[in-house]
């Protein structure tokens, strides 16, 4: 089982990449689960026809007791979708949230319920702190690849997820293992993200082009790789998904 992170800035991209590289990985025929760590529970409703599926943490408040049933479900070509939830707005920690959650998934045997030959764990990035880092300090995931764009923002964003995954690496547990660019179609986009690296680490492990088919697929709660298969879109998330297996290759756990 190959256990991945997707980190980044809010608002940068990495829940539309991340469901579109599930989608790819399901073409070639792997298990994929993929975990949505933001209190907005929205990272997989491209997979699921644009609905948003109940929460682990709204489970939770609803009654005493779950099953695996009332937080695990199948999307798009099979894909096993989970959202971790927040808490109820201005009322407790966000971050500890994500604890509880992914505590309950072990609970609930999910991971042995779903036998994923992938997981993609898609979680908030602005900081790396508390429940936020529970993917990487918590050994569920062992490879982290953060999405960035040539905005000074979300490379400064990326310097720090880049840096908190660097010094938990050190402990033994997940690698930082370079940068998706999600375009903006700023000048020299690339160039700038390439000379930020210089400094952050790592290499970029594919560049997303700034495309309009995007938009019209969420607009269907569809990844791209769903509605317009034949794109020269999808064949970018594609090739994408194909840069990260190779990555990590060998890191299976």
């Amino acid at each position: 089982m190959r256990k991945i992170a997707i980190y980044g800035k809010g608002g940068i991209g990495k829940s539309t990449t991340t469901s579109n590289i599930a989608a790819a990985f399901s073409e070639k025929g792997l298990s994929v689960l993929q975990i949505g760590c933001d209190p907005k529970s929205d990272s997989t409703k491209n997979l699921t026809g644009g609905k948003k599926i109940k929460s682990v943490l709204d489970a939770i408040r609803e009654k005493e007791k779950i099953t695996s049933d009332d937080v695990l479900f199948r999307g798009y070509n099979g894909i096993w979708c989970v959202e971790a939830g927040g808490p109820t707005p201005g009322i407790g920690c966000a971050g500890r949230g994500i604890i509880t959650a992914f505590e309950k998934l072990e609970e609930l045997g999910a991971y042995e319920i779903c036998k994923p030959d992938i997981v993609l764990y898609d979680v908030l990035g602005d900081v790396v702190c508390g429940g936020f880092a529970m993917p990487i300090r918590g050994g569920y995931a062992r490879n982290v690849f953060i999405v960035t764009s040539g905005e000074m923002m979300s490379l400064y964003a990326a310097s720090n997820i880049a840096s908190a995954v660097k010094n938990f690496g050190k402990r033994g547990y997940a690698q930082y293992s370079g940068v998706i660019l999600n375009s903006r179609n700023l000048e020299n986009e690339e160039e700038i993200v390439r000379t930020a690296l210089k400094e952050i680490g790592g290499d970029i492990v594919s560049v997303v082009p700034r495309c309009p088919v995007v938009q019209e697929a969420e607009n269907q709660g569809k990844t791209v790789i769903e509605a317009f298969p034949d794109s020269e879109m999808a064949d970018c998330y594609r090739r994408l998904a194909d840069n990260m297996l190779s990555i990590t290759e060998g890191d299976e756990a």
